[in-house]
């Protein structure tokens, strides 16, 4: 809990409000991109913050780079799902559950 996350794209900030390609689960902290583009080359870096500790951490840059030959193999459909065995939620407060389905 108190945990945020946000992604760094070659040193600036990502601003996911205004791009329907990006989305940053605030659950794991993943980002995913849909349809890549050649602009959306470059590092990618994950920051996480918590308001409790007062803290900011920065990982590792990860490169994205496009493949030469423009072609990634059949990847069968997966489906992934991960949920808790119980959520537990206050009386009038918000919840959210998250799935994603991932395949080609």
């Amino acid at each position: 809990p108190g945990l945020s996350y946000t992604w760094i794209f070659n040193d600036s900030t990502l601003d996911l409000q205004e791009d329907g390609r990006r989305f940053v689960s605030q659950a794991t902290g993943n980002l995913y991109l849909a349809k890549v583009e050649p602009w959306d080359v470059g590092n990618y870096t994950c920051a996480v913050s918590s308001s409790e500790a007062q803290r900011r951490v920065r990982g590792p840059p990860t490169a994205l780079t496009l493949r030469g030959d423009g072609v990634m193999g059949e990847y069968e459909p997966k489906i992934e799902v991960r949920f808790p065995e119980t959520t537990h939620a206050a009386q009038g407060s918000s919840v959210r559950l998250e799935c994603f389905a991932l395949g080609k």
